[in-house]
């Protein structure tokens, strides 16, 4: 099955000021209740990194986990979760960053990924880009590369996308909105 991008945007609803005022969430959630989509989704991410020189999937808490783990399945692969801070039992490294309402920490098993290790990062959206860099900084500081960051969405105005490249992260995704889409 092809990947239908307008059929997944109509899936992916609009909530107006959450989860503050003058903020639009682009809920996901209904794209994952209809598996013709889900299964779109899944496809396209698996026959872009099947041939792909990746070992590991990373995926950002919480809504990455909903994708990265079926692409790790689907392509039998180890998954490694980057979790907010507190959520990890076993040793961890963390890293502060800054996203659209705040401060944040990202942490991830000191003993999940190993010099040489290559992993795609996967998450729901890409914003401002913060927690996909904190995860490729985690990455980086355990000898892992950053084959690509990937996502559902992208949404271009917040500069995410531009902040990943300009890092030395490609970027993939299968769809976007500008701000004032609804």
């Amino acid at each position: 099955m092809s990947f239908d991008e307008a059929a997944c945007k109509a899936l992916i609803r609009p909530v107006v000021g959450f989860p503050k005022p003058g903020v639009v969430f682009r809920d996901i959630t209904p794209l994952f209740q209809s598996p013709r989509a889900m299964r779109m989704v899944v496809d396209a991410f698996v026959e872009r990194y099947v041939e792909s020189p990746v070992t590991h999937i990373g995926a950002m808490d919480a809504r990455g986990f909903l994708i990265g783990a079926v692409v790790a399945h689907e392509l039998n692969k180890p998954l490694i979760l980057f979790r907010k801070k507190g959520k990890l039992p076993a040793d961890v490294l963390s890293e502060g960053y800054q996203t659209e309402y705040g401060e944040a920490f990202l942490e991830v098993h000191a003993d999940s990924l190993c010099e040489g290790d290559s992993l795609v990062l996967f998450d729901d959206l890409i914003a401002t880009g913060g927690t996909l860099i904190a995860a490729t900084h985690l990455a980086r500081r355990m000898g892992a590369h950053v084959q690509e960051a990937a996502a559902i969405i992208d949404l271009p105005e917040l500069g995410g996308a531009a902040r990943l490249r300009q890092a030395g992260v490609p970027v993939h995704c299968l769809t976007a909105f500008t701000l004032d889409e609804q």
